[in-house]
């Protein structure tokens, strides 16, 4: 597959929609790992996934966008076209309408603390939706509201090579307990990477919500990692107490946040930013725990 670049969108638009032809086309500044996205125009954005891994994203997207759109108070991406893939660029993409906002960050956020209401007050109105023709969790989204025992192995073996001072029994102790009660309710609607790219702010609060790629219906417990990757000790609590989460709920979110944490952590270069963030969240949550 050729690399995708702004002469390659314009490529594709020029030949698929040559209506938009005239537009600008810019990348997006972080514009994510799973896909490439660029401005097209004012208004709208075109959305290329990176490999083929991402590619059935772009039609679940289609599909459930507009249905999730009228019960949802928050923007999400609106589809407005599917591209087709060709020669240089064999994978369906798709054209979005634009949603204004900055990716959140710690400084861009006025008050901890009602981001916190804010955000599971958008996954509660999510979480409502009718789920009984959703697509079930597992391989499409890479087991988000599936079960989390599909990563025990990679977990384990990063655990196994820890450099001190952390404890392998104690996150070992962490991790068994995400697993040991699965989740036995009827599977609800997640996004499924409820992270900070993922999360767009304007004046300080939440404003929209994008990226539904891994989106599925199942145990919505993968959705509260932000209570350890992103909020202090106070908003954390809110955000879990607004959730509704239970402490079986708690104990697979947070495993779901320690596995991410961990492999970034190790398998990212030392010092890398990647990694630097995973040993902060991994420290988070052991705090946090140690707490309890």
């Amino acid at each position: 597959m050729s690399e995708i670049t702004t002469e390659l969108v314009r490529q594709l638009i020029q030949s698929q929609f040559p209506e938009w032809k005239h537009l600008t086309i810019t990348p997006v500044d972080k514009s994510g790992h799973d896909n490439r996205t660029y401005r097209l125009g004012n208004e709208m954005t075109v959305r290329l996934p990176s490999h083929e891994r991402y590619a059935s994203a772009v039609q679940k997207e289609l599909t459930w966008l507009p249905v999730f759109k009228p019960y949802l108070s928050l923007p999400i991406p609106a589809p407005i076209a599917k591209g087709e893939p060709t020669a240089e660029y064999p994978l369906p993409w798709s054209v979005n309408q634009w949603i204004e906002g900055s990716t959140v960050t710690v400084e861009n956020v006025t008050d901890l603390n009602t981001f916190a209401e804010d955000l599971a007050g958008f996954l509660i109105e999510l979480e409502a939706i009718d789920a009984s023709q959703g697509i079930p969790a597992g391989i499409q989204n890479f087991h988000r509201g599936g079960n989390l025992a599909v990563y025990d192995q990679d977990t384990r073996s990063v655990i196994d090579v820890l450099p001190r001072p952390y404890d392998p029994t104690l996150l070992l102790e962490i991790w068994e307990l995400a697993l040991a009660k699965k989740y036995e309710a009827a599977p609800l609607w997640l996004h499924g990477d409820v992270a900070v790219g993922n999360l767009l702010v304007q004046n300080g609060r939440l404003c929209g919500v994008i990226d539904f790629g891994t989106m599925g219906v199942g145990d919505p417990s993968s959705d509260l990692v932000m209570a350890w990757n992103f909020f202090d000790d106070r908003s954390r609590d809110i955000f879990l107490r607004r959730m509704n989460a239970d402490q079986d709920m708690i104990n697979r979110a947070r495993g779901w946040a320690l596995w991410k944490a961990l492999i970034t952590y190790s398998w990212n270069e030392p010092g890398s930013e990647s990694s630097n963030w995973g040993k902060w969240v991994i420290d988070v949550i052991i705090r946090d725990y140690k707490s309890l």
